[in-house]
């Protein structure tokens, strides 16, 4: 399940041609955003939040603290795309980058400035 996520996630980032410092720059500010839900957007699928409370909970504090990103799941080193499993549920979560209007994708996701972060937290079959 995990290596189909990565290979998804990298037909969908092929064209994006980014390297050493820029790509650092980019994972470190998601990280941040991950880590505090600052500066950027939530978003739950309805079969997420069709989950108990408690579940979800602990499926947002599992997220804050996710940090074992593999080479399947992060082919990039942007820290944007990850799976995890959590009481028998297989969790996804991804960061898409938007302007400040969230109508169009970023054209600079380094410069935070410009830049609106969208995570997604969906169970893994909805991917």
């Amino acid at each position: 399940m995990v290596g189909d996520i990565g290979n998804q996630k990298r037909a969908r980032r092929r064209h994006r041609p980014m390297v050493g410092p820029y790509m650092k720059t980019i994972a470190r500010l998601n990280d941040e955003f991950r880590a505090t839900f600052e500066s950027g957007k939530v978003l739950m699928t309805a079969a997420v939040n069709a989950l108990s409370v408690e579940l979800r909970a602990a499926a947002i504090v599992a997220l804050q603290a996710f940090n074992v990103f593999t080479k399947e799941d992060d082919p990039f080193g942007e820290h944007d795309c990850a799976s995890f499993a959590l009481n028998g549920q297989c969790f996804f979560w991804a960061i898409d980058y938007y302007d400040e209007t969230c109508t169009y994708r970023s054209k600079d996701p380094c410069d935070e400035f410009m830049t609106t972060r969208v995570l997604t937290l969906m169970l893994a079959q909805e991917y």
